[in-house]
């Protein structure tokens, strides 16, 4: 494990979130899982993220999820260069402690908390929960994802802020509002201040990036754009990285309107890149169109410089 001050490093820039490949019949494909972190890691960046929405998390039984988490650590706990984000989404509190402790024993480098959101629980009761779990694998990093599309919750800045400065281990905010900008900035100048990544697939990338996000957490078949995006901001060129992110728009745009759809077809992309067999997705799951899968075609055309396939 990373210490916490290095892992912090490691998350800025381009984290993914790693995508499940099942076979065709709908077991986990753990071989294939083990070759899209192998493929992730080796795009050049310093963090990835499980499980997430993008893992379709919450379709794994615990003994599925638990064997995945492990062919991750066993990848990342030795090497000092890359950071695991292991994600906590249970709803009960005595759950999420429970589960972050064994992710952190395990090997994890920060913990992704996901709140509480069913059955709307008050703001009271998700600030309590968000403490108990910081509290719990202090002084473990932690990234507190905020999706209210997703969960319907809503979580704001001044809350956020409070909570970080009673646990200093709070160190992100995965902001995935949309638009997320607002809330960076209002993150950024709090006491403390709060870095950001942004999430959403990057269709907010540049403005994020321009009021201060530190990182971007997308899926992953395709980190090599994200990485390459994110180069050319770092490096200060700007109209360069406007330019990538205009091509990309119009196919994320499309693909984030469904959250089911991005994950099919970021299944048949890492597919026709040659990482895994199948494209399955457990039901209840989006159906790609023919036109859906010649745009994803027309995608890795396009994008063919920066996404070479496995030999």
């Amino acid at each position: 494990m990373a210490a916490p001050e290095t892992a912090e490093a490691l998350v800025r820039g381009v984290s993914p979130v790693l995508e499940v490949p099942f076979t065709q019949d709908g077991a986990i494909d753990v071989a294939g899982f083990g070759r899209v972190v192998r493929h992730v890691l080796g795009t050049g960046v310093s963090s990835v993220m499980f499980p997430g929405f993008a893992s379709e998390y919450h379709k794994l039984s615990e003994p599925e999820r638990a064997t995945l988490t492990e062919v991750l650590l066993a990848q990342t706990r030795h090497n000092k260069g890359v950071a695991a984000i292991v994600a906590v989404q249970d709803h009960a509190t005595r759950l999420a402690v429970q589960r972050a402790q064994r992710a952190v024993e395990a090997g994890a480098d920060l913990i992704n908390l996901l709140p509480p959101h069913f059955l709307s629980p008050s703001r009271a009761a998700v600030s309590d929960h968000i403490r108990a779990v910081l509290a719990a694998v202090a002084p473990t990093p932690v990234v507190l994802q905020y999706a209210p599309t997703e969960t319907g919750s809503s979580l704001a800045a001044a809350d956020l802020t409070a909570i970080a400065r009673d646990h200093r281990n709070l160190r992100f905010v995965k902001v995935e509002s949309s638009p997320p900008g607002q809330l960076i900035s209002e993150l950024a100048a709090g006491d403390p201040a709060l870095p950001a990544l942004e999430g959403y697939a990057g269709v907010q990338l540049p403005d994020a990036a321009r009021r201060g996000a530190v990182g971007t957490q997308p899926g992953c078949s395709f980190t090599e754009i994200y990485v390459e995006i994110w180069r050319r901001f770092a490096a200060g060129d700007q109209p360069g990285a406007w330019d990538l992110h205009r091509r990309l728009l119009p196919y994320i745009s499309y693909w984030m309107l469904d959250i089911e759809l991005i994950i099919a077809a970021e299944k048949l992309i890492s597919v026709r890149r040659g990482w895994f067999e199948s494209a399955y997705c457990r039901a209840p799951r989006r159906q790609l169109d023919a036109e859906e899968v010649r745009t994803i075609d027309c995608f890795l055309v396009e994008f063919s410089d920066f996404l070479p396939a496995v030999d």
